[in-house]
């Protein structure tokens, strides 16, 4: 996720002075949707889109699209609804590969338009600028290329049921630039409408509400109509496709999945209607009306993907005893922090998955107990830890808040160090103050871009009494500076105490703790990523045959075992690791597994290479890339 023209200076300058600026009066056109304002702070430009959108911008997408299953391609129309500064003349998207065949004005007027030259590397593409010519809608007829990054074309072969073939997209964070034209960037929200043909007996989901029941086109295709009416940022415009089927969980909530998937898929999700229940009783109305998720074929990339009334899901987290479901509360929670409030630029990420993982965390003690949340916060916290010892205090990428340029340091910053920032303040302050400020918030910032400068002035002004307590929470080292602040709200040493005891009696003497099969899945996976890395084959067999660690049905779980098992060249291992990289495409598992097998040189090259020659395929563009770096690593 992550960098872009230079900044519009005169622009900039106009606003520096104010924390937002007003989109301007809306054209008739656009006048029955809402439109969002934009963040005009120097802070706020994002340098990963080509737009000017304080020049120009869209405000609403009409897509009229045709999938075809054959060809693995996606084509037709997109009509935008512009908002331009009086003069404007030209409008500018961001385009990723997209072949544009014309674009026409609402009356059929043909305009001028350009595809930059100059492609950047690191998927931002090329600017397409657009004449508008006095316009205020823009039709695009155009097709996604073969290889749209944000598109995963799946055989029958690679789905669970056999028959058909599947699609699914995923936006996050500027893909979205490889299927659609319009201005992907988090900070210019757009509502959005689609009409999508497929070929039967296919049905089509997307991240908006569909519309009555698919139109019998007569052609061995149907058409499916869906509406977001509201603004959101448009890496969250997304779609799948394939044999699935859907069943209810609650009034609002439901589950779809491929027909072989679903009973299981909707077992394990049949908390989520309490999970709203307890999300709105913590921080207000949730305003997406309903709440679906889709449990995907595994070649989806992430846990998952918080899609607006449609949540993408992996299958990856089904353990038939819903031990995973921090998952569904961390994608439900984004429906207040990333969906209802967006960092404006992917530097602040953590403004929606920090956010989100705190929230994640009250959800869970809600719906599942103090204990359980509270063992799941201390195995964020020895993320952090461990993250920081590897990268060094003073790492910059250990800022919430990052510099463009600056290298990430993956979730344990942006995920649990936000989390833990969030906690640290609820627990100096006081959690019946905290939640009332958080909700505010949700509440003041709805459907609005966001900032770290703002965040950090909203709690000064909405949360803090004086600039003196603002110093004493550390606010602005816990947003702007790295490390770790001394103030950290950590973790209850309890919430672990017999497993630590379990890792220290099995460090000192191979004690297998007879109790490992009545602990939670947290409290197994604390002593699997705590006990010695460095173990026999003896070892690993008695560990394996005494606790069935091979047999796990939690994924996270197989995933410790195998990197153990892996990390210790153990032969018997390696052909469940062949299997499990077959059949799961989560970059959280795949590309971690990928990089022990290199970093076994003669042993363990030959092979990754032999399994990522038969596997990379069928994985998504996001894990390809991941393990494309580990196996073109220098020796």
């Amino acid at each position: 996720m992550r960098r872009l023209a230079a900044p519009l200076a005169m622009l900039l300058a106009s606003a520096a002075c104010t924390t937002m600026e007003a989109a301007p009066p809306m054209p008739a056109a656009a006048a029955d949707h809402m439109v969002s304002p934009i963040l005009t702070t120097p802070e706020a430009v994002d340098h990963l889109t080509y737009a000017q959108p304080q020049i120009a911008r869209v405000t609403h997408v009409r897509l009229d699209l045709d999938l075809d299953f054959d060809a693995k391609r996606v084509g037709g129309v997109a009509e935008l609804d512009v908002l331009a500064q009086p003069g404007a003349e030209e409008i500018v998207l961001d385009s990723n590969g997209l072949e544009i065949s014309n674009v026409t004005d609402g009356a059929g007027r043909e305009l001028r338009y350009e595809i930059g030259g100059n492609v950047e590397e690191g998927g931002k593409g090329a600017p397409l600028t657009i004449a508008l010519d006095g316009a205020n809608t823009l039709r695009v007829e155009y097709m996604a290329p073969l290889d749209a990054e944000a598109l995963q074309w799946l055989s029958p072969e690679q789905t669970k049921g056999g028959v058909h073939p599947f699609l699914f997209s995923q936006g996050q964070a500027i893909l979205n630039r490889t299927w659609i034209p319009t201005q992907d960037s988090p900070g210019i929200r757009q509502t959005w409408e689609a009409r999508i043909t497929a070929p039967k007996p296919l049905d089509v989901v997307m991240s908006g509400v569909r519309q009555g029941e698919p139109e019998e086109l007569g052609n061995g295709r149907r058409a499916f109509t869906f509406v977001m009416d509201k603004p959101v940022p448009p890496y969250l415009i997304a779609i799948a496709a394939g044999d699935i089927d859907f069943r209810a969980i609650g009034p609002r909530t439901g589950v779809w999945a491929e027909p072989a998937t679903l009973e299981r898929a909707w077992q394990e999700v049949g908390d989520t209607e309490d999970m709203v229940l307890a999300a709105e009783q913590l921080y207000g109305e949730y305003r997406w009306g309903r709440y679906d998720m889709i449990v995907l074929p595994p070649a989806f990339p992430y846990g998952g993907m918080e899609n607006p009334v449609m949540t993408f899901l992996t299958p990856t987290f089904i353990a038939g005893d819903r031990s995973n479901n921090g998952l569904v509360a961390h994608e439900l929670a984004h429906s207040w922090s990333g969906n209802l409030v967006t960092n404006a630029v992917w530097e602040d990420s953590w403004l929606n998955e920090g956010v989100t993982s705190y929230f994640e965390n009250r959800i869970v003690e809600a719906v599942y107990g103090r204990k359980r949340a509270e063992q799941e916060a201390a195995l964020a916290f020895a993320g952090i830890e461990e993250t920081l010892r590897e990268v060094g205090m003073d790492a910059p990428g250990s800022a919430l808040h990052h510099e463009p340029g600056t290298d990430e340091l993956g979730s344990a910053i942006t995920y649990d160090k936000g989390h833990f920032f969030l906690r640290t303040v609820e627990r100096i302050v006081g959690r019946e103050r905290f939640d009332a400020w958080l909700r505010q918030w949700f509440d003041n910032h709805a459907f609005q871009p966001a900032t770290s400068k703002l965040f950090y002035e909203d709690m000064m002004a909405n949360l803090v009494g004086s600039a003196a307590e603002g110093e004493a929470l550390k606010l602005r080292e816990w947003i702007f500076e790295p490390g770790l602040p001394a103030n950290v709200a950590r973790p209850d040493p309890a919430a672990f105490a017999e497993v630590d005891a379990a890792v220290s009696a099995y460090t000192a003497s191979g004690a297998i703790p007879a109790t490992y099969s009545s602990w939670s899945a947290a409290e197994q996976m604390r002593f699997l990523d705590n006990i010695p890395k460095q173990r026999s084959a003896e070892q690993l067999a008695a560990l394996d045959s005494a606790v069935g660690l091979s047999d796990a049905g939690n994924n996270e779980i197989l995933f410790l075992w195998l990197e153990l098992a892996l990390v210790n060249r153990y032969e018997p291992a390696v052909p469940q690791a062949e299997e499990f990289l077959a059949e799961v495409g989560r970059a959280k598992f795949v590309r971690p597994l990928f990089q022990t097998l290199w970093d076994q040189g003669d042993w363990g090259r030959p092979i990754a290479t032999r399994i990522y020659a038969k596997t990379r395929n069928s994985y998504h563009s996001v894990t390809r890339a991941g393990v494309d770096r580990v196996m073109n690593a220098a020796d």
